[in-house]
């Protein structure tokens, strides 16, 4: 089978199994399952639509849905930054200096074990509650299974490029970003994947914890919409959630790694 024919096949079979998911929601809305609940648990579609777009239109409290998004995408970028440069860094200091290795190693065995809502009673105590507790949730989410998969990636190297790259005068340095960090691509790649779901799951999840009123979120939003038993329009933003994921998979991720570690031939 062609790739073209490959990804036809993919898309209609998505697109069907999509389509039985919200056949079986409507009928199961106008159908009314749950008696006098049913339209509190599953709104019909036509007032989930209708709430999406009102959501932009109009939001909560004389505040758009563009104003959260726009919010949340800040904090979320920030972190993304700091926690990449951070984990390059970091893992960078440890191919160079085996004593660097073996402390940074066990800081992220350690850390990588622990969810960023675990730590945010500490954080809280020691930050205050403000925006920078988030950002710092989501460097927390990015740094450690980025750094794991950068490790991987270097000590999976071939000691043949390693070996190539010392014969032409590569040292520290030089050997870093000329062999390791090439040769290491698809790890790195796919540990941005990782770092990236974390940290979007992280800062939602942080925002429907405590929403900041001089920064609200989406996790905010999504918290007012319960606590008014605006279900459509919770479902909705619910919705807005899994578009901006798939904009960022699809739209900057894949490119990305196409354009990398598949044009290389690093992977299929």
């Amino acid at each position: 089978m062609s790739r073209k024919k490959e990804y036809l096949s993919s898309f209609v079979v998505k697109f069907i199994a999509l389509a039985c998911i919200l056949i079986v929601w409507e009928l199961a809305s106008k159908g009314q399952i749950f008696g006098p609940k049913t339209q509190i648990l599953l709104p019909s579609l036509e007032s989930i639509v209708v709430a999406f777009i009102d959501n932009f239109k109009i939001g909560y409290a004389g505040m758009s849905m563009w104003v959260y998004v726009g919010n949340s995408m800040k904090l979320l970028l920030i972190g993304l930054l700091l926690g990449t440069v951070l984990s390059l860094i970091l893992s960078g200091l440890s191919i160079i200096s085996k004593k660097c290795y073996y402390v940074y190693d066990m800081l992220v065995s350690v850390f990588d074990l622990l969810p960023g809502v675990a730590l945010l009673p500490v954080v809280i105590i020691i930050f205050g509650i403000n925006s920078g507790v988030i950002v710092f949730l989501v460097v927390h989410s990015v740094i450690w299974p980025l750094s794991r998969n950068i490790l991987d990636g270097f000590f999976s190297v071939p000691k043949l490029y390693v070996e190539a790259g010392t014969n032409i005068g590569l040292r520290g340095f030089g050997l870093l970003t000329g062999v390791y960090l090439p040769a290491s691509m698809n790890y790195i790649v796919s540990g941005f994947k990782v770092a990236w779901a974390r940290a979007w799951r992280g800062l939602i999840s942080a925002e429907m914890i405590f929403g900041i009123a001089t920064c609200p979120g989406i996790g905010l939003y999504i918290n007012q919409m319960r606590n008014n038993m605006n279900n459509a329009e919770m479902y909705a933003t619910l919705i807005v959630i899994i578009i901006i994921g798939m904009i960022v998979q699809y739209g900057f991720i894949n490119p990305i790694e196409k354009n990398t570690v598949k044009k290389w031939g690093m992977t299929k």
